[in-house]
């Protein structure tokens, strides 16, 4: 069982805001993710082969030719906000 402390402590690690009623469902809902796993793990999986060798192709591989790039302008041209030749975008990661 997922209790409201945990809820709590990972929204804070996540920087996450969560309302009473989200902290609430969220612990049922891990709780509830948390169950479908462990009865998961009760199945027999001995003679089940992994599903990624279950073709036994190689993955078809086009021929790696060097081409021309975008120029710096190209790239640029779309860009809501641009400076000295980079993207301007707002700071996603505070100094705390």
């Amino acid at each position: 069982m997922i209790d409201r402390e945990t809820v709590l402590k990972v929204s804070q690690l996540a920087k996450l805001s969560l309302t009473e009623e989200e902290v609430e469902l969220f612990s049922k809902q891990l709780s509830d993710i948390l169950g479908f796993i462990e009865k998961l793990e009760e199945l027999d999986t001995e003679n089940i082969l992994p599903f990624y060798e279950m073709i036994d192709r190689d993955a078809p591989l086009r021929e790696d030719k060097p081409e021309e790039g975008l120029t710096n302008d190209d790239a640029l041209k779309n860009a809501p906000q641009s400076e000295d030749g980079f993207f301007v975008v707002p700071r996603v990661v505070s100094a705390e």
